[in-house]
């Protein structure tokens, strides 16, 4: 939806509301203190939206007419104060223009959280609760909301682009900024608080493996044995609970594919911001009004494997796909990349265990686990600690069967040595001292790592 799509709609809206509904009108139930300059902003908001010329901005790309509405709400700003002969500071002034072009532009009061680098994760539990994650910690900011109806109205506008909708016949939503920052909403009557967003920040600039090693994820031995490991075309599993860099971290192996290979993603949500030209992004699709015209993971799994992928990347698998995925990494689709939450690799292997048989299968146990076991060559997993660092604390190779059970060997792992006197672990990340079976094709692949990379040190 454009930018002039948007303020048509907006204008209509205002038409079409009852008086005590306008654009800063409060909720019965809200209990926050009123907004001083609340008549102001409406009568700014109003005399922008009828005066505008929508025509101009038809002609001209967003990044220029959203520099123009800019520049149209400091205009009508100052018309408005003047008219109304009001004595008002120059730094209060500045933050109701600001307010109002966050709401049109960006996203309302939480587009100035969304903006500040440092926050990684935005949660609004209802109107006036409004927390963020900074350095891995939660912190509540004075960030509100007017009501509930103010909630909903910036939901709104975050899916309306995106041909989803959310209402009391489909109350539950899943997202995603330009950006590719991943969003989630829910609203009453299923959310008791109000109207919840759960937004996942994902940098304009995708994080590189040296971003990673300099964070402390991962070291640059764990860096170059996955970057050879993707190379040679190994199925690769990064596992982990929520929040734990699962997605960052696939993101990440997904920049080591070759340049030249044609790459298939397949997501809820588009988020992954591959490097690579020859990119397909493929998204699911809710069902519409009428509970028709869903496509699930399960149908884009389906569908790649007809798109002549030399990679398929499943964003997350938690269903029945996790069957088709596998036969995929077992018939010619070798190099796969998807993620999975568990929290442990051995947890993973129960998963994918469990998340085949939702497939509808009657399938005997041993054959799945000699299917998951054939299939999936590599674990990465993934680790929120306490102090809320992420950490790569596990890679772990899936080794094969010995008789019912699939056997595992750990490659590197992290060992937690206690804390720092500022509440930080400290431990390391380390090789184990046992080379993988399939080292030898990496030889094979002319791709020398260094002689001591699998050293216990």
């Amino acid at each position: 939806m454009s930018l002039r799509e948007r303020l048509a709609k907006e204008k209509e809206r205002q038409t079409e509301a009852k008086p005590e509904s306008d654009f800063n009108s409060q909720s019965k139930t809200s209990v926050l203190p009123q907004d001083p300059y609340r008549e102001l902003k409406t009568k700014i908001h109003n005399y922008l939206i009828n005066e505008l010329d929508l025509d101009i901005l038809s002609d001209t790309d967003e990044g220029e007419a959203n520099e123009q509405l800019r520049e149209e709400i400091k205009e009508s700003a100052a018309e408005v104060i003047e008219a109304e002969d009001m004595h008002i500071s120059p730094g209060d002034k500045q933050r109701v223009v600001k307010e109002i072009i966050d709401e049109i532009i960006g996203f309302g009061p939480i587009n100035g959280v969304l903006n500040d680098p440092d926050v990684s994760e935005v949660m609004v539990n209802g109107p006036d609760q409004i927390y963020v994650e900074k350095d891995g910690k939660l912190v509540l900011t004075d960030v509100k909301f007017r009501d509930d109806d103010h909630v909903i109205h910036i939901i709104e506008k975050i899916v309306a682009p995106l041909g989803r909708r959310i209402d009391e016949s489909s109350p539950m939503v899943d997202a995603r900024l330009p950006d590719g920052s991943r969003v989630n909403a829910i609203i009453p009557p299923l959310a008791l608080n109000g109207p919840t967003i759960t937004i996942r920040k994902f940098s304009e600039d995708p994080f590189t493996v040296r971003d990673l090693i300099n964070f402390g994820t991962l070291t640059k031995e764990m860096g170059d044995f996955l970057d050879a490991c993707v190379e040679v075309r190994l199925n690769v599993v990064v596992s982990g609970g929520t929040g734990s860099g699962k997605t960052t971290t696939l993101n990440v192996l997904s920049s080591f594919i070759p340049s030249d290979e044609r790459i298939v993603t397949i997501e809820d949500a588009a988020e992954l911001q591959l490097v690579q030209d020859h990119v397909v992004s493929l998204e699911t699709r809710p069902p519409n009004v009428e509970g028709k015209g869903a496509v699930t993971m399960r149908d884009l799994v389906k569908n790649s494997l007809r798109m002549r992928p030399d990679r398929v990347v499943v964003g997350e698998v938690r269903g029945g796909e996790a069957l088709d995925m596998l036969q995929a990494m077992n018939t010619g689709h070798d190099g796969s990349l998807t993620t999975g939450h568990a929290n442990s690799p051995r947890d993973m292997l129960s998963r994918l265990e469990t998340m085949v048989m939702m497939a509808g299968m009657e399938l005997p146990v041993k054959a799945i686990r000699s299917q998951i076991a054939s299939a999936v060559d590599l674990i990465v997993q993934q680790t929120r600690l306490r102090d809320g660092s992420r950490k790569i604390v596990k890679i772990t190779e899936v080794q094969g069967m010995e008789g019912e059970i699939i056997t595992l060997q750990d490659i590197f792992t992290f060992e937690q040595k206690g804390l720092d006197e500022d509440g930080n672990i400290l431990g390391e990340l380390k090789s184990t001292g046992i080379r993988p079976k399939f080292v030898d094709r990496f030889k094979a692949e002319g791709i020398d790592l260094p002689a001591d990379i699998f050293s216990a040190y």
